[in-house]
C-alpha cells in the first residue's frame, strides 16, 4: 500500500523514527492507525453517554411539565429564596469552621 503524505506530516513520521521510540514508519503508521480506532471508539462511547443523559434530560423534563399540569409546581420565587437560604448557610458554617481553626 503506498500513500501520500503532506510534507508536514512526512516529516513528523521521520521525525518519530528518529527520535529512537520507534523502529520504522510501519511502526509510526500502525501506532497512529490503532490511536484513530481507539479514538473512534472512544467517540462512539461518548456519543452514547451523552444520548442517554440527553433521554434522562428529556424524561425529567417531562416530569416536570406533567407536574405543573397537575398543579403541582412550586413557585419560583419561592425556590430561589430557598436557595438563596441554603447559600447563606452554608457560608456562615465556612466562615465558623474558619474561625474555629
Amino acid at each position: 500500500m503506498n500513500i501520500s503524505l503532506t510534507p508536514e506530516l512526512e516529516q513528523l513520521v521521520k521525525d518519530k523514527v528518529s527520535s529512537g521510540k520507534y523502529n520504522s514508519v510501519s511502526e509510526v503508521m500502525g501506532e497512529a492507525l490503532r490511536l484513530l480506532e481507539e479514538r473512534d471508539a472512544c467517540g462512539g462511547l461518548r456519543l452514547r453517554i451523552r444520548d442517554k443523559r440527553l433521554a434522562e434530560l428529556k424524561a425529567k423534563i417531562q416530569v416536570g411539565i406533567e407536574e405543573l399540569e397537575r398543579g403541582e409546581g412550586i413557585d419560583g420565587e419561592e425556590v430561589f429564596a430557598e436557595i438563596e437560604e441554603d447559600i447563606r448557610r452554608a457560608q456562615a458554617q465556612m466562615q465558623q469552621a474558619e474561625a474555629a481553626k
